[in-house]
């Protein structure tokens, strides 16, 4: 009796399904960056403009001056994103007021929340379960974070997408500079003091630096206007900064106004000139931006003819003015 056949075949040992299954993941991994690529080539063509927000320090109201800068955009007609980069401290739904909106996902993309005017906006806010929970996060994980963002997100068609980055010249702006391609240009913000200056002089050299366009310089809390009413033609005397006595004659119509510079004057224009690039204006010290930052209503939103609403709007048409000329050079994509 001949000897039954024996089969040579034996189950994957656990170390061969382990090497499987590490290449199945690196393929699926492969594709979906191969999938994500694309994605951020279509995205480029359905967005116009693409701005940078950036300061060298933070407490400068950055955060305020991108979102102002996108609802004023929106306020002119102009269909708007605004993308909140600052993965550790994100504040932009707040701002806004959408905080707590959940996203809505489908075929792998993230669509974003709708804000005031109709803006779209993506932020880590709308992804941490916990707002007061910390987010401690590595390098390559923010970095993977980041291209999602850009990659994985149906922006549609729009106008200009701004873009807000945590203080400094670290990872994330270094990131989209490396994976967003065709960026028009950076906003650099800044107060009027000299060390905040001295930090906007490093974002604008940084800017320089990765090859992007400086769009120009935004002097924030610029001054702080007091006013009032008295008999016409009389004479109100003041102790301001420094102790200097300022002495202010009412007009004709009984009205009076004098501003107050509290943190210096003119620092923003002057570190433009010296650097070479457009000083977009100057914003003024409002408390109500701060009240309407922790309310979630904008001051622009709030006060649409106001002096803050008026003087985002100047910037905007500097910005507009700028892009539109078409002679900013684009980030060479290696």
């Amino acid at each position: 009796m001949a000897d039954s056949p024996v089969s040579h075949h034996t189950p994957d040992s656990p170390p061969q399904e382990e090497a499987n299954s590490n290449q199945r993941a690196q393929m699926e991994q492969a594709y979906q960056q191969m999938q994500r690529k694309m994605r951020m080539s279509k995205m480029s063509e359905g967005i116009r403009h693409k701005i940078m927000v950036l300061s060298g320090k933070g407490g400068v109201g950055k955060t305020t001056v991108a979102t102002g800068i996108a609802l004023s955009l929106a306020r002119m007609g102009k269909k708007v994103g605004l993308m909140d980069i600052d993965i550790t401290g994100p504040n932009v739904p707040k701002m806004l007021g959408i905080e707590g909106t959940e996203l809505h996902i489908e075929d792998g993309q993230i669509f974003p929340a709708i804000g005031p005017h109709g803006i779209k906006v993506i932020s880590m806010a709308f992804l941490i379960e916990d707002p007061d929970k910390p987010v401690i996060w590595r390098g390559p994980i923010k970095l993977g974070a980041i291209q999602q963002f850009i990659g994985d997100v149906a922006w549609g068609e729009l106008d200009t997408l701004v873009i807000d980055f945590p203080p400094g010249t670290g990872d994330e702006p270094l990131t989209v500079s490396q994976t967003l391609p065709n960026l028009d240009g950076v906003v650099i913000v800044t107060t009027p003091q000299e060390v905040a200056l001295l930090d906007s002089r490093k974002s604008i050299n940084f800017a320089k630096t990765i090859s992007v366009p400086v769009l120009g310089v935004v002097e924030n809390m610029s001054g702080y206007t007091l006013s009032g009413t008295a008999e016409p033609g009389s004479h109100i005397s003041m102790i301001g900064p420094k102790g200097v006595p300022i002495d202010i004659t009412v007009s004709s119509e009984g009205k009076w106004s004098v501003t107050l510079d509290l943190f210096k004057s003119g620092g923003g224009e002057d570190s433009a000139m010296e650097l070479e690039v457009p000083f977009l204006g100057r914003l003024p010290f409002d408390p109500g931006v701060v009240r309407g930052g922790d309310d979630g209503v904008h001051r622009i939103v709030a006060e649409p003819e106001g002096e803050t609403a008026q003087s985002f709007s100047k910037i905007v048409e500097e910005i507009l003015l700028s892009l539109e000329k078409g002679d900013t050079h684009h980030v060479k994509i290696t």
